[in-house]
């Protein structure tokens, strides 16, 4: 995150409508990744952050191509419940991170191209464990967001995006989390 971008973000939003990408995972999909770039966990889209990066770019290049102001990272499952599903929670940082900066790379070439602005949002999942049910530990979930937010901001994201929540208390975990990493790190 840099003061400039996010103040261009704000003032963008402020005065005008802002584009922002669709789908991710379809688009993922349509390239046919193997089992072996999904490192055996098929499905699993945040891994192609690392092992994959040119898949998730090109789909970052259609949308900004065709005219969005924003890409949304490909993190959407980068969260504590979706990747412990694969036995991978510990990766939530890394995964996000990989995926702010493959994005950020090409927002900044396109922007480099023709001097407009572009935007990452950092795209925060909802995962599948709903605390209010008591699939898991509503600090459990606060915490690991709060290494999501962290590894998109390390990765150059210029806002999170909190999206798809279902449960009330998954929602408070997400905004919590990524509210305490903006304050650990200094941004607002």
């Amino acid at each position: 995150m840099t003061p400039s971008r996010i103040a261009a973000l704000r003032e963008a939003l402020a005065t005008r409508v802002v584009v922002a990408d669709g789908a991710m995972g379809t688009m993922l999909q349509a390239q046919n990744p193997t089992l072996d770039d999904f490192q055996q966990l098929e499905g699993c889209n945040e891994v192609l952050n690392l092992t994959r990066p040119d898949i998730v770019r090109s789909v970052h290049e259609e949308y900004f191509a065709a005219g969005v102001d924003c890409v949304e990272t490909n993190t959407f499952g980068a969260n504590h419940s979706a990747l412990g599903e694969y036995d991978i929670p510990e990766r939530v940082h890394e995964l996000s991170e990989a995926g702010a900066r493959v994005a950020r790379e090409v927002a900044d070439a396109f922007g480099a191209r023709d001097g407009r602005q572009r935007w990452v949002l950092g795209s925060m999942g909802p995962g599948t464990k709903l605390p209010t049910l008591g699939h898991a530990p509503y600090t459990v979930l606060r915490d690991a967001y709060q290494r999501n937010a962290e590894g998109l901001v390390a990765g150059g994201a210029d806002a999170l995006l909190v999206e798809t929540t279902q449960d009330l208390l998954q929602t408070k975990a997400s905004v919590l989390g990524a509210r305490r990493a903006l304050d650990a790190l200094g941004f607002d």
